[in-house]
């Protein structure tokens, strides 16, 4: 009777060996507790268009069998290839302030950056957009007719490690432009505004340290003082397509003013996102929104111009 149930416990182990086998395989380690931790899977990138002043980045997460996703988002590191190869064709180190970085984290409430299987995230790196999730340690516009290495790295979660890094990616901004008429970025015309006064009347005067040649903003129907607009600039789009337009279509009119004119095409697209917000107030002056879906073709449309893919390229040396 003993022998017959040692027998029959064999038999149980080796089907489930069998099972095991068919289901997964093998006993991988990296689905095996005892093991540790299984990695991130390792996203990919690619280089999606830009500027002379930006470069557009492509993050994707594998859609493998069992593939992890991206679901605490992803890190993104640059140098120019310039200063790569003067550092032996290595990385600085991560705590080296030389070394650009932005994080776009997946945990952050609204965030759009945790990626499932197949999924995949378009950041631009250079005038980068902040929201929900997103951080830097550089903020600075990318150099005109430069090249810049780039990697990046999935985030790790509580169950799962970080990955590794992914190939390194090179990609140029575009050729410098124009050095006569020219645009500057939304970030720029940021900088050269006077300061923020949320509490500002309508009617407000402009202040004299302000480096725009407007003292007032049409945005749809609704006209801001510029101490107003400049709150606006200010504001984190936080996923409201509302206020990521507000900012390129500001710009736009800025350079309008500076360069006496738009091109037809550009024309076209600020009217139209004038027609689309209406009579919506813009965060954090009032509380509208605008799904990303409905104003991203507009937003696109104005930040080339603005950042020179479009029309006279960007202006350069300034602050």
């Amino acid at each position: 009777m003993k022998r017959r149930t040692q027998r029959k416990y064999v038999v149980i182990v080796l089907a489930s060996l069998s099972v095991a086998a068919l289901i997964g395989g093998s006993f991988s380690p990296i689905r095996t507790a005892a093991a540790g931790k299984r990695q991130i899977d390792a996203p990919t990138i690619s280089c999606a268009g830009g500027t002379q002043v930006s470069r557009n980045i492509t993050v994707c997460a594998p859609s493998t069998i069992n593939a992890t996703g991206l679901p605490a988002g992803f890190s993104l590191q640059w140098m120019t290839c310039d200063a790569f190869a003067a550092n032996n064709n290595q990385w600085f180190a991560s705590d080296d302030p030389r070394l650009a970085k932005a994080s776009f984290s997946g945990n952050a409430n609204s965030s759009r950056y945790n990626l499932a299987p197949g999924e995949c995230m378009t950041v631009n790196v250079g005038d980068l957009l902040f929201d929900e999730g997103a951080s830097t340690n550089n903020t600075s516009a990318l150099s005109c007719g430069t090249c810049y290495v780039f990697r990046a790295f999935g985030h790790a979660t509580n169950i799962l490690n970080r990955s590794t890094f992914t190939d390194n990616l090179n990609c140029s901004t575009a050729d410098c432009g124009n050095q006569g008429i020219c645009t500057l970025t939304f970030s720029q015309w940021k900088s050269l505004g006077p300061i923020c006064d949320p509490g500002a009347d309508f009617a407000s005067t402009p202040t004299e340290a302000s480096g725009w040649s407007l003292t007032s903003i049409t945005l749809g129907t609704v006209t801001y003082p510029d101490v107003r607009v400049t709150c606006i600039l200010d504001w984190p789009a936080n996923g409201n397509g509302l206020v990521t337009l507000a900012h390129q279509l500001i710009a736009a009119k800025l350079n309008q003013a500076m360069n006496s004119g738009l091109p037809p095409s550009v024309a076209t697209c600020v009217n139209n996102a004038d027609a689309l917000i209406g009579g919506l107030v813009v965060p954090p002056v009032g509380a509208d929104f605008l799904d990303p879906s409905v104003t991203t073709a507009l937003t696109q449309c104005l930040s080339s111009y603005n950042e020179g893919a479009v029309g006279p390229g960007v202006c350069h040396g300034q602050d």
